[in-house]
C-alpha cells in the first residue's frame, strides 16, 4: 500500500515537473513587442515627369545601377587606385568600421544576458571570540574555509525583456553597418568628385595660362604699336587690363588645383602621387550612364534608409521590453560546493554543500515603468518620422539628379555652340582689326566673350560627370557596399 502511494507522487512530481517544463518553454516562446510591418513608403511610385526629366525609356548603351559596384561604374583606371587607396586610408571611414565593430560588441554582451553565470567562489576566514560569547568547552577561535560553484541570480526572461533588449541591440548593430556602407558610398562618390574637380580645374589653368601667353603677347605688339604711334593708349590699358584679369585668373585657378589636392590626398588618406592626378578633364575616361528607368521602390535599398529603417525595428523591440517590465522577473541562485572548518580537510568526504533559491519580483506601482513604456512608444514615433524623412529626402535627392541629367546635354550642347560662335566671333573681329576696318575694342570683347565661354563649358562638362556621379551614389550605389578593408578594422 505505501509502495503504492509512493509511486503514485512520484508520478504526480514527474507530471508537475513536465507542466512546469512546458509553462517555462510557452512563456519563453512569448514576446511583448508589437509586430513590425514595414510602413507604406511617402513617395509616388514613379519619378517625376516633365520638360526637366529625361525619357525613362532605357537606351541600349545604359545599364541598370543593381548590382552595379564601383569598380564597374568608375572606368578610370587611376582613378581606381584612388578610391581603393581611400577605402583601405581614410580615417571617417575607419571610424565608422570601428563603430560597427563597437555595435557588434554591444549586441554579443547584451545576447550573453540569456544565459546563466557560472562562477567559481572560495572563501576563507579565521575569527576569535570574546569569551561572553562562547560556550564553554567551545573554541574561541574559529575557522571556516569553503569553495563553491554556482549560478548568481539568473534571470528567466519569461516574458521576453532581456530578448527584446538583444533584438534592439542587434537591430543597433545591423544599424552601424548600413551607416558604414552609406559612408562607403559617401566616400567613394567624394573621391571621384574631387578628382574630377581637380581635372576641371587643371583644364581651366591651362585655358587660363594659355590666355595670358597669348594676350602677353597682343599687348607687346600693341605696346610697340603704341610706341610708334600706331595705337592709342586706350587701345594700350584695355589691352593691359585684359592682361592682368587673365593674370589673376592663373593665379585663381592655381590656388583651387592646390586646394583640390589637397582635398583628395584628405580623403586618400595618404598623399597621391602626381602619376594617378588627371592632367585634365578631357583625359578622364567617362563613368558608365545608368539607366534612369527604375521604380521609386530601389530607393529602400540606399544603406541609409535601411539604417533607418533598423532603428525602426529597434523601437519596436524597445516596446516589448517595456512592456514586459510590467510582469514578474524571475530569478535563480544556485551553488554546490565544500565547506570545512580546515582547509587540509575541505575536500574531504562529508563536506560536500548545496543551495538552491529561486525569487519572484512583481512590480504593483512603479511609475518609472510607465514613463519608460510611454517614452519607448515616443522613440517608436520619431523612428518612424525620420525613417519616413529619410525616404521623402532620397527621392528629392534622385529627383534633382534626373532633373540634371535630362537638361545637362542641352545645357552642354548649347553652350558648345557659344563657343564655337564666340571663336568664329573673335576671328572675324581680329580679322576686321588687322585691315583697318574696326578698332581693338571689339577684339577684346570678342576675346572676352570667347574665354568666358570656354570656362563656361568646362563648368557643364564638369556638372554633368559630378551628376552622374551623384546618380549612382544617390541610387544607393549600385551592388551595394563591400566588406570592411582587414586594415581598417586592425589598425
Amino acid at each position: 500500500m505505501l509502495m503504492k502511494i509512493h509511486q503514485g507522487f512520484n508520478d504526480m512530481n514527474r507530471q508537475l515537473l513536465f507542466l512546469l517544463i512546458g509553462i517555462i518553454l510557452f512563456l519563453c516562446g512569448c514576446s511583448m513587442a508589437p509586430k513590425y510591418t514595414r510602413p507604406q513608403a511617402p513617395i509616388p511610385t514613379d519619378w517625376p515627369e516633365g520638360l526637366a526629366y529625361p525619357n525613362n525609356q532605357s537606351p541600349e548603351d545604359t545599364i541598370v545601377i543593381e548590382n552595379l559596384r564601383w569598380q564597374e561604374f568608375f572606368t578610370d583606371s587611376k582613378l581606381q587606385q584612388i578610391i581603393e587607396t581611400a577605402l583601405n586610408n581614410n580615417r571617417d571611414m575607419r571610424l565608422a568600421v570601428l563603430n560597427m565593430e563597437k555595435a557588434r560588441a554591444l549586441y554579443g554582451v547584451q545576447g550573453t544576458e540569456l544565459f546563466p553565470v557560472v562562477n567559481v567562489i572560495g572563501s576563507g576566514s579565521k575569527q576569535r571570540s570574546s569569551t561572553d560569547f562562547t560556550a564553554i568547552g567551545q573554541p574561541r577561535t574559529t575557522k571556516q574555509f569553503s569553495v563553491d560553484l554556482g549560478i548568481t541570480s539568473w534571470e528567466i526572461d519569461f516574458f521576453g525583456r532581456i530578448r527584446n533588449l538583444k533584438e534592439r541591440a542587434l537591430q543597433e548593430y545591423l544599424s552601424t553597418e548600413q551607416v558604414r556602407c552609406s559612408a562607403q558610398i559617401a566616400l567613394v562618390s567624394e573621391v571621384a568628385r574631387v578628382y574630377l574637380t581637380l581635372a576641371a580645374d587643371r583644364k581651366k589653368l591651362n585655358l587660363a595660362q594659355s590666355t595670358l601667353k597669348t594676350q602677353q603677347s597682343i599687348y607687346d605688339l600693341i605696346q610697340q604699336q603704341y610706341e610708334t604711334g600706331i595705337a592709342t593708349e586706350l587701345d594700350l590699358r584695355q589691352m593691359l587690363m585684359q592682361v592682368e584679369t587673365a593674370r589673376g585668373d592663373v593665379a585663381r585657378y592655381t590656388q583651387r588645383v592646390a586646394q583640390d589636392r589637397n582635398a583628395l590626398d584628405l580623403l586618400a588618406g595618404s598623399t597621391v602621387s602626381e602619376e594617378l592626378l588627371p592632367p585634365n578633364l578631357t583625359s578622364v575616361s567617362p563613368p558608365k550612364d545608368i539607366s534612369p528607368s527604375l521604380p521609386s521602390e530601389v530607393l529602400l535599398r540606399r544603406p541609409d534608409i535601411m539604417a533607418a529603417e533598423h532603428q525602426l525595428k529597434g523601437a519596436y523591440a524597445y516596446i516589448g521590453a517595456a512592456r514586459a517590465a510590467f510582469f514578474p522577473r524571475i530569478s535563480l541562485t544556485t551553488a554546490v560546493g565544500t565547506a570545512s572548518n580546515e582547509l587540509s580537510s575541505l575536500f574531504g568526504s562529508g563536506n560536500g554543500t548545496w543551495s538552491f533559491a529561486s525569487g519572484g519580483t512583481m512590480p504593483i506601482f512603479d511609475a518609472r515603468t510607465w514613463a519608460a513604456y510611454r517614452v519607448s512608444k515616443s522613440v517608436k514615433k520619431i523612428a518612424l518620422t525620420q525613417y519616413e524623412k529619410t525616404i521623402q529626402t532620397a527621392f528629392k535627392e534622385v529627383a534633382d539628379t534626373l532633373a540634371v541629367r535630362g537638361t545637362v546635354d542641352q545645357q552642354v550642347a548649347a553652350q558648345q555652340s557659344v563657343v564655337n560662335s564666340t571663336q568664329r566671333i573673335y576671328s572675324l573681329s581680329n580679322k576686321r582689326y588687322t585691315n583697318g576696318i574696326d578698332n581693338y575694342l571689339s577684339v577684346l570683347d570678342a576675346q572676352r566673350s570667347l574665354y568666358g565661354a570656354q570656362q563656361g563649358l568646362i563648368s557643364l562638362q564638369l556638372a554633368k560627370l559630378v551628376n552622374e556621379v551623384r546618380f549612382y551614389a544617390v541610387l544607393g550605389g549600385g551592388g551595394g557596399c563591400l566588406e570592411a578593408p582587414e586594415t581598417s578594422v586592425k589598425k
